[in-house]
């Protein structure tokens, strides 16, 4: 400690430190400054080629540009991270040279630490086989609608071990890629709504199907809507008895994500067509009584009475 407070060591400290900084840190400075160009001439790059590739998705007509993009969005957004994290391990290297420490050591442990790592690190290595497995066979990707482990949400983020959901209240749920046992994708490649709709046992079926058919042909024609139309309006028939109704069922096809957009607005114009038709949609009735060996309770309005007000 009194070392610390004798003249010679500062002078010895501020004299090493002025010739690492004439003679180490410029360059530093440099390899700095050239990882920084690096990524930034890989990342241009690749955003040249992103382009390139989306644009020629556009033009092959028998390939869909929106799964297309996803795609290539998911595997750039990949490999960047890979990149910048190769680049930082290489400075990382560098710098220590640079400051006198001797890698070599610094090397030959983390090898022997990455195998006793490697059996306690179980999960994480699980996590990453999973996620490059889940990349691999195009599963999911950024921008999709999936379930995952029964929680839905929109894809933001999907990375070698993780992946990441933002559900329709906000809420951002993140999963581990080796603790997924159940993953639905709703927007791959084509999406549908499925509609079953009830209506009262006295209404005509093929009249409420010709209904039917009709607003999805008049939807689909929409120029708001057209686009998001795959096929036309699928009516499937009478799907089921219920309590109270008879259910038919029906699907449209469209674009992903476009589902749930056109399925609010065809019921919107079919609740509208079955009114402007007289069209009964059944909804549950409830009957009051009194006691258990008491009658219904009856309303019987007399005529008389009535007539006298």
């Amino acid at each position: 400690m009194e070392k610390l407070f004798t003249n010679d060591f500062w002078e010895t400290l501020l004299s090493g430190a002025r010739e690492w900084i004439v003679t180490e840190l410029p360059g530093l400075l440099i390899i700095i400054v050239a990882i920084f160009i690096i990524f930034r001439v890989f990342s241009f790059s690749l955003n040249k080629v992103k382009k390139t590739l989306i644009a020629h998705a556009q033009k092959d007509k028998d390939k869909d540009a929106g799964e297309v993009e996803k795609r290539i969005n998911t595997l750039v957004g990949i490999l960047r991270g890979l990149v910048k994290i190769v680049l930082w391990t290489i400075f990382l290297m560098i710098a220590l040279k640079k400051f006198g420490v001797d890698i070599g050591p610094i090397l030959a442990s983390v090898g022997i630490i990455g195998v006793a790592v490697g059996f306690g690190a179980q999960e994480l290595v699980r996590d990453f086989i999973s996620g490059f497995f889940i990349l691999l066979e195009n599963q999911v990707r950024t921008g999709d609608v999936a379930v995952i482990n029964g929680t839905g949400g929109l894809v933001e983020k999907i990375e070698m071990r993780t992946i990441t959901l933002r559900d329709f209240s906000g809420t951002v749920h993140v999963f581990q890629n080796g603790k997924i046992n159940t993953l639905s994708n709703m927007t791959r490649e084509w999406s549908a709504m499925v509609f079953d709709i009830g209506v009262a046992y006295k209404e005509n079926v093929d009249e409420v199907m010709k209904v039917m058919r009709e607003v999805g042909e008049e939807l689909q024609n929409d120029e708001n809507f057209k686009k998001a139309f795959l096929e036309p309006i699928e009516i499937f028939g009478l799907d089921s008895f219920g309590d109270s109704a008879i259910v038919i069922k029906a699907r449209i096809k469209t674009k992903p994500i476009q589902q749930w957009t056109v399925g609010r607005e065809y019921r919107k114009r079919l609740k509208e067509a079955f009114d402007a038709k007289n069209i009964e949609i059944p909804f549950p009735h409830t009957t009051v009584y009194w006691g258990e060996e008491i009658s219904p309770l009856k309303l019987d309005v007399n005529q008389s009475m009535a007539a006298k007000k």
